[in-house]
């Protein structure tokens, strides 16, 4: 897994890197002193990990994990701060973990171990999902550069933010526009899309399992596909609740 470790601090950024060079499956892929930095290397190798300073330079960890997020919400943010009053505002942001200077070594070793096995842990499924009896032959058409694509709305599996576009995933294709998550949410119906995520909307029918992910989020596995997405801790309760309604 790719990390990248963007703190003004040298020593610190040190620190960081001998844990992360004892750790297996961890390669360390850039450094930056200062939040632009941060944000360029974050577009340039598409980190699986980042370790943010809070206040840095140029642009601050909170403004840059806003930016990473639109960039790649997959992304495992790792607050590492020497102050705890922005914490409320890693939590909006869905920060994997927000370590309080100085910290343990220990401690983090053991956020990177979570990151790796996280696929191994016990999977939540949620059960009794039902397709709705009622196939929808309505299209959504969207305007990209290529003109304008019809699509079956019964074939979306998701909707997410992407390299700062929203891109509409079928089981076959793969469609790119510049509108919006939230207009995109209007036109699609309740019943059936469901906003899991500041970056993620889902069709609550192609859902296979829920897994956690990380402290505050869990991510959403679909039939026949690979794709996944994220929800969050209280979108998780809510969809429960839309379930048990059902």
């Amino acid at each position: 897994m790719k990390v990248l470790i963007a703190d003004d601090d040298k020593g610190m950024r040190l620190i960081i890197k001998k844990i992360i060079d004892k750790q297996e499956n961890f390669k360390l892929v850039g450094e930056a002193e200062n939040g632009k930095v941060a944000l360029k290397l974050v577009e340039d190798y598409n980190p699986d990990v980042i370790f943010l300073d809070i206040e840095m330079p140029e642009v601050s960890g909170i403004e840059c994990a806003k930016k990473i997020v639109d960039i790649n919400p997959k992304a495992s943010i790792i607050f590492a701060t020497a102050h705890e009053q922005f914490m409320s505002d890693a939590f909006e942001l869905y920060a994997f973990d927000y370590l309080i200077k100085p910290f343990k070594i220990d401690r983090v070793y053991k956020t990177l171990r979570k990151i790796k096995n996280l696929n191994l842990e016990k999977e939540y499924d949620i059960r009794n999902i039902r397709e709705s009896s009622e196939k929808s032959v309505e299209k959504l058409i969207i305007k990209n550069k290529e003109g304008m694509s019809f699509i079956d709305k019964d074939d979306i599996v998701l909707v997410q933010r992407e390299n700062r576009s929203t891109v509409i995933y079928t089981l076959n294709n793969r469609y790119v526009t510049s509108e919006g998550l939230g207009h995109l949410e209007e036109r699609l119906e309740e019943r059936i899309f469901f906003r899991s995520h500041r970056s993620y909307i889902i069709n609550i029918s192609k859902i296979n399992k829920i897994e956690p992910y990380g402290r505050w989020t869990y991510i959403v596995k679909f039939k026949g596909t690979d794709m996944d997405a994220l929800i969050t801790h209280e979108k998780y309760e809510e969809l429960e609740n839309i379930i048990v309604g059902s």
